[in-house]
């Protein structure tokens, strides 16, 4: 959670300093260096006595002993103090560390709803990324709490509780999945006034065909025009309507991919990665459903192991409710060490670290056909969340789920998946069909 805080001060470099601000203003990276030895500090030691020249209190020393407290695991004296932090008149900077700390001690505590309310505001008055939201080891248990899928939904819908920033994020991906959807919207909205310029002018001609007299026009030719006018402002609206309905899909479709590329696996060397950091490299297919099933399709999928490796497929099984609420539970902060070091830390460029040819180079080397996964109750979140938004699937029945090299979902069905239809269907890494894919 330390590595958090440290994030998030490098998101608001843009944001004003207080005025009543007194310590003396350093750069943003001796900052973090300087949070460095709280976070890491050993859990024996405890922290020493305020000296008379720290007695008077700022936003950024209660931040820091907060971020001390809680890597002790002292979660309650943690929260007194990023609750004072608050009381400080914090500039935006601290307000959002302290914010976004807050919530990770609810959430270490199984307090849903408190931590939520801390991320909304965080979200709404201090700009805080949605993306840090999913990727914090410190939060993965929130992720697991319905009160998450409630404000990941809020904040792709987006409004004045929880501001426009995660919405904004998801238009502009959904923009270039879609590049024409705002073409075809002017050419709506464009034709719609012409037609609507058009009834202008035909409604009093009408009035007069239909009264007759001398000079009246003809009454069928006015009524066909107006027909047309009319049926045209209706089908015009109404793909308009068919539109924005697509774009809504879209954007809870990429909320969901979102969340999907965050999930963790365990590969077979132990290294624990994201889904993210596998794009390019393989193609996961993810098995949903009971032990019984799982385990009959990893063993026909044995049959084919060479032809399937050579279209870098890698198997994820996930067992229904094989897991117990204790494998999930914090037993102390954040993640193992070991864990730790192998997801991205949040003050980290992640996209460019996961795009180098050595992370590559390396994954590759590690991916073994199958992977374990890790937070599985996210992951049966993510899933059931998916059955959901396919219609034909009922949430809790067995799933096969195949993604792209992209990460974005490539086929779903029901069932277990006929491997030698995969195989036919999935071109090998070389094939020009696989870079195009990437």
């Amino acid at each position: 959670m330390a590595m958090a805080s440290l994030a998030l001060q490098q998101h608001l470099l843009c944001c004003p300093k207080s005025n009543t601000w007194s310590a003396p203003k350093t750069p943003l990276r001796s900052r973090r260096a300087r949070l460095l030895p709280l976070a890491s500090s050993s859990s024996s030691s405890p922290p020493s006595p305020p000296s008379p020249e720290t007695a008077t209190q700022t936003a950024e020393s209660c931040v820091n002993l907060g971020l001390s407290f809680f890597s002790k695991g002292r979660v309650k004296e943690a929260l007194v103090q990023f609750e004072n932090a608050l009381s400080l008149n914090p500039n935006p900077m601290e307000a959002q560390a302290a914010l976004y700390n807050k919530a990770c001690c609810h959430s270490y505590k199984g307090e849903g709803k408190q931590a939520a309310e801390c991320l909304r505001a965080a979200l709404r008055d201090y700009n805080l990324k949605f993306s840090t939201i999913l990727n914090d080891p410190d939060l993965a248990s929130f992720r697991a709490l319905p009160e998450f899928k409630q404000l990941q939904e809020e904040a792709r819908l987006g409004g004045e509780d929880i501001g426009y920033g995660f919405r904004r994020d998801l238009k502009l991906i959904s923009e270039v999945q879609a590049p024409f959807r705002g073409v075809r919207r002017f050419f709506y909205v464009a034709f719609s006034a012409a037609a609507g310029i058009s009834m202008f002018f035909t409604v009093p001609r009408l009035i007069r065909a239909i009264t007759g007299g001398d000079g009246a026009p003809d009454l069928w030719e006015t009524a066909g025009n107006a027909a047309i006018n009319v049926g045209g402002i209706v089908v015009l609206v109404v793909l308009f309507i068919w539109d924005n309905k697509k774009e809504e899909e879209q954007l809870a479709q990429i909320s969901r991919d979102e969340t999907l590329s965050r999930l963790p696996v365990r590969l077979s060397t132990n290294r624990i990665v994201e889904l993210v950091q596998l794009r390019d490299t393989c193609r996961p297919v993810i098995l949903a459903g009971k032990k019984e099933t799982v385990s009959r399709a990893m063993e026909k999928a044995e049959r084919f192991r060479s032809e399937l490796l050579k279209r870098g497929v890698l198997l994820i099984p996930v067992i229904w409710g094989d897991y117990s609420k204790a494998s999930i539970e914090k037993k102390g902060f954040g993640v193992p060490a070991k864990s730790a070091s192998s997801l991205p830390s949040i003050g980290d460029d992640f996209e460019k670290r996961a795009q180098s040819i050595t992370a590559k180079s390396r994954l590759k080397a590690e991916v073994r056909f199958k992977a374990e996964i890790v937070s599985p109750y996210e992951w049966e979140r993510w899933i059931r969340d998916q059955q959901k938004s396919e219609e034909v699937l009922v949430p809790g029945d067995d799933v096969f789920i195949i993604l792209r090299l992209d990460g974005r979902v490539r086929k779903s069905g029901k069932g277990m998946p006929d491997w030698q239809e995969i195989v036919k269907e999935l071109p090998p890494m070389e094939d020009l069909l696989s870079k195009l894919e990437r």
